[in-house]
């Protein structure tokens, strides 16, 4: 592959291992409500899509109704456990000091979160004001409205761009957007980001070789 001009990285499950965290701990709160979900098919289903969305899904599958602040208590609890077990994905640390080339982060996630789990994992100074939320422009993937805004922002077109994710909705994003998509599928199913258009690769390590960096 010929060198892109810009790198854009989902967060949650790509520069963190925050996702299945998130989703165990939403299961977790769930399950008071009446919930029974498998967690392998949630993380499948929920990677990457606006919370909101995620408990409209779990809210008819529950007995009865969650309470006007479930949003806002599921943010606090999963901050809570973020602060002891949120890690850098393995290889991005090395990966992020070695990129020559722009780079920025682009999540459905809330800007807050985003800073946490980078501030948490000791990446946020790659990033400087280089963070991009679905909820800045009330976008969230699988629309692929946040990775063209970001694309925008470091002033480059989708074409001369490469998107990394792990959920199958931020691959189709970044397709739909017009992005080559790198799918990171070490704790996702391969297949369903190959279907959705993704390269797929599982190792950190190797991405540098597989955009042309090396």
């Amino acid at each position: 592959m010929i060198q892109p001009g810009c790198i854009i990285f989902d967060c949650d499950g790509v520069l963190v291992d925050s996702e299945t965290i998130g989703i165990r701990v939403l299961l977790d709160m769930t399950a008071e409500y009446g919930v029974t979900k498998d967690f392998t098919e949630a993380v499948d289903e929920f990677s990457g899509r606006r919370l909101r969305d995620v408990l409209n899904v779990l809210q008819t599958q529950a007995a009865s109704p969650f309470p006007s602040n479930f949003e806002q208590s599921f943010r606090e609890q999963s901050y809570k456990v973020f602060q002891t077990e949120v890690l850098p994905v393995d290889g991005i640390p090395e990966l992020l000091s070695s990129l020559s080339i722009p780079f920025c982060v682009a999540s459905s996630g809330p800007v807050e979160k985003i800073k946490l789990n980078l501030n948490l994992t000791g990446l946020l100074p790659y990033f400087g004001d280089r963070i991009y939320s679905g909820y800045d422009i009330n976008s969230w993937k699988p629309d692929p409205g946040i990775f063209l805004h970001a694309a925008k922002q470091m002033g480059f077109a989708p074409a001369d761009c490469v998107v990394v994710e792990d959920s199958r909705a931020g691959v189709t994003a970044g397709v739909s957007g017009g992005f080559k998509v790198f799918g990171y599928a070490k704790h996702s199913n391969p297949v369903e980001l190959k279907k959705e258009g993704a390269q797929v690769f599982y190792s950190m390590h190797d991405l540098p070789g597989l955009l042309g960096l090396k």
